[in-house]
């Protein structure tokens, strides 16, 4: 879940480290202490995930499943549905007022379930991408 700020943090990291550690060698030290712990927090969170996903109860593995189909669901009716329902009522003359979906929480929500953060870019910016 950090690794979605690291990009952004990464800056204020650097010049925090630089300020507490005059030696540029213990300032790149304590940096990347500090972003293994990240990852290895990161990494045990996928680890958790797995455990989750592979579970018998659909009460333990049936919630990521959900919420996708309910994000899905929303992206359809925001992208597709209503589209579609206010031409439809502009064609025909309808004064029907359909409701919209506040998308910005939306996207958020779906853009984090599919991992879909800055880690990748900021391991290929600190050359630790495989």
């Amino acid at each position: 879940m950090i690794g979605a700020w690291l990009p952004t943090l990464a800056p204020v990291i650097k010049r925090v480290f630089a300020s507490l550690f005059p030696d540029e060698e213990k300032a790149r030290e304590a940096e990347e202490k500090l972003l293994s712990a990240l990852l290895a927090a990161d990494k045990g969170q996928v680890q958790v995930n797995q455990v989750e996903a592979a579970h018998r109860s659909l009460f333990v593995a049936g919630w990521r499943p959900w919420i996708g189909w309910i994000c899905g669901m929303g992206l359809l009716w925001a992208f597709v549905i209503l589209p579609i329902v206010v031409w439809v009522n502009g064609m025909m003359g309808w004064q029907v007022t359909m409701p919209p979906i506040q998308t910005d929480y939306l996207l958020e929500l779906v853009m984090a379930m599919l991992g879909l953060s800055g880690l990748r870019s900021f391991e290929k910016m600190k050359r630790v991408a495989r």
